[in-house]
């Protein structure tokens, strides 16, 4: 069962993605979750607090996760990287009103604290695919050093643009109810197959 704090994130996530921070209001968010509206102001201490927490704790449980993944010694370097980014290709599906709010604060970058937490978020992921990539070149997994930066550019580029076209392209090829699982799906493997090509994964097998 979900805290009271995290029940109040949820459904503000929610509002933000549907009506942007200017247009969402404390008293909307307390309807929205159901709570009195004190209860903002209690746990967050303002809507504009309530809206960075989003971000920290959407962040955080990334980076804890992709931490997990690089400590795990059951993986190679490759399992490892396909973990990573299966994982984040399934966060972008489920928690589309989070990836929206965060594409639409990238292009804004009016708040600070929000940027400072995408900074962070990025260079920790550029951090965790420099180690398995070294580490793969090391032991052979790997056979190609690519450039970090257009590694990350593909990954995060790819999926995000994937979420932002699926309902023109479902619409397009009259996909049916199953389309957007078979359409991530197919992404997971899209991206890993530009990843063996990358990292001249497929020359060592």
């Amino acid at each position: 069962m979900i805290s009271k704090e995290e029940h109040i994130l949820l459904h503000a996530e929610k509002l933000f993605a549907e009506k942007g921070f200017e247009g969402s209001s404390t008293r909307e968010i307390s309807k929205k979750a159901k709570v009195n509206v004190s209860m903002i102001s209690y746990y967050f201490g303002s809507k504009e607090k309530l809206f960075v927490k989003i971000f920290e704790v959407r962040m955080n449980e990334s980076l804890a996760f992709s931490k997990d993944i690089l400590a795990n010694d059951n993986l190679n370097e490759w399992e490892k990287l396909v973990t990573v980014i299966n994982r984040y290709a399934d966060r972008v599906k489920n928690l589309k009103t989070f990836y929206r709010i965060l594409q639409r604060e990238q292009l804004s970058n009016k708040n600070p604290h929000i940027a400072e937490f995408l900074n962070k978020s990025k260079k920790g992921f550029l951090a965790i695919y420099s180690e398995l990539i070294e580490k793969g070149l090391q032991n052979k997994t790997f056979t190609k050093r690519p450039r970090i930066e257009f590694l990350h550019s593909t990954v995060s580029g790819t999926i995000f643009t994937a979420l932002n076209t699926l309902p023109v392209y479902k619409e397009f090829f009259e996909g049916d109810e199953n389309y957007e699982n078979q359409y991530f799906d197919e992404i997971k493997i899209h991206v890993q197959n530009i990843l063996k090509h990358l990292l001249g994964y497929e020359e060592n097998i």
